[in-house]
């Protein structure tokens, strides 16, 4: 048996039918239980222990045990990436490690499977950030109190292993739940008039995008460079992995070494899904074309519709002379629009070069709601940045930015085609931000209702110093 927290590990060690947890440093040593069960062996006749305490055990859910050390190991750790904990209680934070370990545990009781590649992905991708953060392995190791490198990894697994679990099982719980007109309304008539949001100030952002084209020349050097690639894992057996680790500039999957597990329904672009789809288990594509740059892949695994894949991306160059040319048009662009030779939409539908708003007037849309309004206080900071200065019919000058998904850099203009003022809800006018609220709404009761009905049907034991505690759920059992 295994038990986790946040960078905390526990062994336990068997005597009869009892478990005894390797305790923390700051409770009872591991020599002090060998020492108080041998007191206790001799006492009584073999195989007729007497019931060992459990010293350091917080509760215990299904096959997962917490450890008080988790507890205080977690707080510790909430505290370290800044988060506010002046109103997180004792209680209230095992309460949610206690939930966590009953959405892992019923999620291996479904058989619902976190691959160990993706585990090791995000585990890697850690300690990377650990040691750029901290300055070298030994100090992260020093830091954390660990004695090598090894057990710290497998720590780290274990932690990620339960953490993934837990969100697939919750993704699953709520994956099916939709939301119709009719509820959204009965949703917003059932919130008392004095008690309805107050919804922030938004704003209303259009863009007009140039992206730079790389020379053919340039092209044929990323091709060839994929080639290259390509040729030494096939002939000299070299890792894919390693190689992507190397020479990928995709953000999101370079430190997992490429690693990727896509359904046909995944939001990636539908050449990539092609190529992959069409590949046989063990297989590295051809270099090909995205807008993010050229590709290959290699395929892990097919498990059904869902593949586990490798990917190298690279994007060629952009000469300076390329990317003053695109500033240079984007500029004129701008400068005809101020003179009325047409509007700012019917400039994005002709000129923009980013497909996903040049049909809509260049109009942006919130990832959170797909809506077209931002409200201020939830913007991204460096789209906040591009406008929070334009005033209204104002068109910011060229900006260069950095493709975040590793794509090519762009040049782009702006421009606030409507302001609303901070207000309360209305049902015409915030439909779409009313229908996500009816909808967390739903789901937020759909896990209420997983959780009683889980906890009513698993092992669950919490101490006795705990068992006063007012948790959110029925961990308690009469």
């Amino acid at each position: 048996m295994i038990c986790t927290g946040i960078l905390s590990i526990c062994s336990v060690i068997v005597f009869g039918q009892q478990t005894v947890p390797e305790v923390p440093d700051n409770q009872v040593e591991p020599e002090e239980i060998v020492a108080e069960a041998e007191i206790t062996k001799k006492k009584d006749t073999v195989n007729n222990f007497k019931r060992i305490k459990l010293d350091g055990i917080s509760a215990v859910v299904g096959d997962y045990v917490i450890l008080d050390s988790d507890v205080a190991k977690t707080l510790i750790d909430l505290k370290s990436q800044g988060a506010a904990t002046d109103d997180i209680t004792h209680c209230g934070l095992l309460g949610k490690l206690m939930e966590d370990r009953l959405y892992a545990h019923q999620a291996v009781q479904d058989s619902i499977l976190v691959s160990d590649d993706m585990v090791n992905a995000q585990s890697e991708a850690q300690l990377q950030s650990l040691v750029q953060q901290i300055g070298s392995m030994p100090k992260v190791l020093k830091y954390y109190k660990k004695l090598d490198e090894v057990s710290f990894r497998e720590e780290l697994y274990k932690i990620n292993k339960l953490r993934m679990l837990s969100e697939k099982m919750q993704q699953e719980i709520i994956m099916d739940i939709e939301i119709t007109p009719e509820e959204v309304r009965q949703f917003f008539s059932n919130i008392p008039d004095d008690e309805r949001p107050v919804l922030g100030a938004e704003l209303e952002i259009a863009q007009i995008v140039k992206t730079p084209k790389p020379s053919d020349e340039e092209n044929q050097k990323v091709v060839d460079k994929l080639n290259q690639i390509k040729a030494d894992i096939e002939d000299n057996d070299a890792s894919f992995n390693v190689k992507a680790i190397l020479y990928s500039q995709d953000p999101g999957s370079k430190s997992k070494g490429g690693f990727y597990s896509i359904t046909k329904e995944t939001g990636f672009d539908k050449t990539f899904k092609d190529v992959a789809f069409s590949l046989r288990e063990g297989q590295v594509s051809e270099p090909f074309k995205t807008p993010f740059g050229y590709h290959i892949i290699f395929i892990e695994k097919i498990r059904g519709q869902e593949l586990d894949l490798r990917h190298i991306l690279i994007s060629p160059e952009i000469s300076d002379a390329v990317a003053e040319e695109a500033k240079s048009e984007l500029d004129s662009i701008r400068q005809k629009i101020m003179n009325e030779e047409f509007t700012f939409a019917e400039a994005a539908l002709n000129f923009s070069d980013e497909k996903e708003t040049k049909y809509d007037g260049g109009v942006l849309r919130n990832p959170e709601d797909f809506g077209a309004r931002f409200e201020l206080t939830k913007m991204d900071p460096s789209l906040y940045n591009q406008v929070r200065n334009l005033k209204d019919n104002e068109i910011s000058y060229p900006t260069l930015e950095e493709d975040q998904r590793g794509g090519p850099p762009k040049y782009k203009i702006l421009k606030v085609t409507n302001r609303y003022d901070e207000h309360k809800a209305d049902f015409a006018q915030d439909y779409i931000k009313i229908q996500q609220l009816a909808l967390t709404q739903k789901q937020f009761n759909a896990i209420k209702e997983w959780m009683a009905e889980h906890i009513a049907d698993t092992y669950v034991s919490v101490n006795d110093a705990n068992r006063d505690c007012d948790f959110a759920n029925k961990w308690v059992k009469d």
